[in-house]
């Protein structure tokens, strides 16, 4: 088997922070783009609120009481919190920054007000907003769900429209108009991200095998080929 070649550097793991109005279709980008990093990993968000059919304690979110989430706020171990409803929700902090000393990437999935929060915390960390193609693809595709009334519809657009105005606090955007092209996107800010040079802790550069008054074998065939 073909021996791996050696890294060239060594840098520290980026948190990706992904943002998107509701219908923007940005659990589909994601989805997409993990299948061309897997290894990427996704924060688990900690909640109050009950594991709803179908979820996975510990994979869609780490389930606490209001006790221990108001443990956790009071030792100041989450990154960002919000109470949204009834029910609070928080992104932990040592898992971004394990993540972010080890060198491995991972990816929020939070809110233009979280995102914020995570910004002010960590200023490395790399903001990807994701647009529809325009206010009348995203109400159609809110409809398309069948799943909201016309009020809650008309709701989650005036949240998209001030969503929106946020974006300037984000270091990118992304126009999911074609699902494959918007993966491709995301894609290249993750490769320019990953290759910046600030983000290099360590080079590791191999000094030259040929040393001064040495002559390589290729040099040497050269030499007797033009005799």
């Amino acid at each position: 088997m073909k021996a791996r070649a050696p890294q060239l550097a060594k840098r520290q793991g980026i948190i990706f922070i992904l943002s998107a109005p509701s219908g923007a279709g940005k659990t589909t980008l994601y989805n997409g783009l993990r299948k061309g990093y897997p290894d990427i990993q996704l924060s688990v968000s900690c909640t109050t609120r009950k594991q709803r059919r179908g979820e996975v304690a510990g994979r869609d979110y780490r389930f606490l009481s209001g006790r221990q989430f108001d443990a956790l706020k009071e030792r100041g171990e989450f990154a960002e919190w919000a109470q949204v409803h009834d029910y609070f929700y928080g992104t932990p902090c040592q898992p971004l920054d394990r993540a972010v000393k080890s060198g491995y990437d991972i990816l929020l999935d939070i809110d233009v007000q979280g995102a914020k929060k995570i910004k002010s915390v960590y200023p490395q960390a790399v903001a990807v907003f994701v647009l529809p193609p325009s206010m009348a693809e995203l109400e159609r595709r809110l409809s398309a769900r069948g799943t909201d009334d016309r009020q809650v519809i008309r709701r989650r657009l005036a949240n998209a429209r001030g969503e929106m105005q946020q974006i300037i606090h984000y270091d990118y955007f992304v126009v999911n108009r074609d699902v494959e092209q918007a993966v491709r996107v995301l894609s290249g800010i993750v490769e320019a991200e990953r290759s910046r040079v600030s983000r290099v802790t360590e080079w590791r550069i191999e000094p030259l095998r040929a040393q001064r008054g040495q002559v390589s074998h290729e040099q040497r065939n050269q030499t007797s080929r033009s005799r």
